[in-house]
């Protein structure tokens, strides 16, 4: 499988542009690698991935179950991640990774037409919707509704506070399109503020569907904007510190996987 890694390192006024990778201004930048101890690895880390596992959605036509349960089982064991958020997944799937890992998780299921939306091709898998994963127990969570959607497909976002004290959170945002008074800038907005309010350390990662940052001012953000595939619209921001990005090319979904590690605050 082709892999390739790309590195971003951020200051305190953006995101350093790096081979392509988007910088936003007013986010923060990550420390140099000397602000980290040598020779060893940052101490918190994240999996994004958006698995495409509807049945519905016509996302990929290389799509296929259950080869990318194994690919997500792989990517979280390769990286010995703390936490991986993934978008577009089963709840049924989840909770199969989650034993195979032996990570704690929380689902929360997107409102389809009114109802949940169970997953087919093949069935009984559960339905769809969003999921965190730690490695840490997990002692608190909370997810909810954006207050507009577009289309039948209800958009939330999910977060959940681990042993260790950091919030991880997640979301799948509307593909109307970034520009103002859109359903997506609305509930890009409305993201912003949910990050902003968790009191502790906090990563994000997700599809928001839009090139520019939904992150608070005071936050950094890294996208997969060098990505081979769907590039720009995988974010993570956060307001941990030294923070990098690697990018993972998939097999089996149409968005590559992003791996973030970061510092911890004092």
């Amino acid at each position: 499988m082709t892999r390739f890694r790309l590195k971003c390192l951020s200051i305190l006024i953006g995101c350093l542009t790096m081979a392509g990778l988007s910088a936003f201004p007013g986010t923060a930048m990550a420390a140099p690698e000397d602000a980290l101890s040598k020779g060893a690895r940052p101490p918190y880390s994240l999996l994004q991935m958006n698995l495409c596992l509807s049945g519905y959605a016509g996302c990929y036509a290389r799509t296929h179950y259950p080869k990318i349960i194994d690919e997500a089982v792989e990517r979280i064991q390769a990286n010995d991640v703390n936490a991986v958020t993934l978008n577009e997944a089963c709840s049924g799937d989840v909770a199969e990774i989650a034993r195979r890992t032996g990570y704690h998780f929380r689902f929360s299921t997107v409102i389809y037409n009114g109802a949940p939306l169970a997953c087919k091709t093949p069935g009984g898998r559960g339905e769809f919707g969003n999921a965190v994963l730690t490695k840490e127990a997990i002692r608190a969570s909370a997810d909810a509704p954006y207050s507009v959607f577009s289309g039948v497909e209800q958009r939330r976002w999910l977060c959940v506070t681990t042993a260790r004290g950091v919030d991880v959170c997640t979301s799948h945002l509307s593909t109307d399109g970034e520009a103002p008074g859109t359903t997506n800038s609305t509930q890009c907005a409305e993201l912003a503020q949910v990050l902003a309010s968790r009191g502790r350390p906090t990563i994000f990662a997700g599809d928001v569907n839009r090139r520019s940052s939904c992150a608070p001012a005071d936050q950094w953000t890294l996208t997969d904007a060098a990505a081979t595939q769907a590039p720009g619209i995988q974010h993570a921001y956060g307001n941990l510190t030294a923070a990098t990005l690697e990018l993972e090319q998939t097999t089996y979904t149409d968005h590559d996987a992003l791996v973030i590690r970061a510092g911890l605050p004092k």
